[in-house]
């Protein structure tokens, strides 16, 4: 799978909030899926079983089994993966655009203000 395939996997996987819930109820520790099916009471089984499939797919949930159980564990490095590539770049340019405009804006109050007087 190329890392163009493996993004796509984990915004599809994002882009249903289902899955985002999902990813939130773990985040703290993994989950049984019979407990994540007690929590996300306006899911039935087999359609919290789907989600959890695209979240493993996508890299998102990795899945633990003991004995009958199957405990579901996130893994955020792939949002990471997303933030490295996109969130952390774009953050930074923001950051360089308001620290020029906080220079410029200092600069300009720190100059005299000329075209505020009057020469009566």
């Amino acid at each position: 799978m190329s890392i163009e395939d493996k993004f796509d996997a984990v915004f599809k996987a994002l882009g249903h909030r289902a899955r985002r819930r999902i990813l939130d109820l773990i985040k703290d520790g993994p989950e049984t899926t019979g407990a994540l099916c007690g929590r996300l009471t306006d899911l039935d089984r087999c359609t919290v079983m789907q989600h959890l499939s695209v979240l493993e797919k996508a890299g998102l949930v990795v899945v633990e089994r003991r004995g009958r159980e199957r405990w579901n564990h996130l893994d955020a490095l792939p949002i990471h993966d997303v933030q490295n590539r996109w969130i952390g770049p774009y953050a930074a340019h923001a950051v360089a655009v308001l620290e020029s405009l906080e220079a410029f804006a200092e600069t300009e109050a720190a100059s005299p203000d000329d075209a505020g007087t009057s020469s009566d």
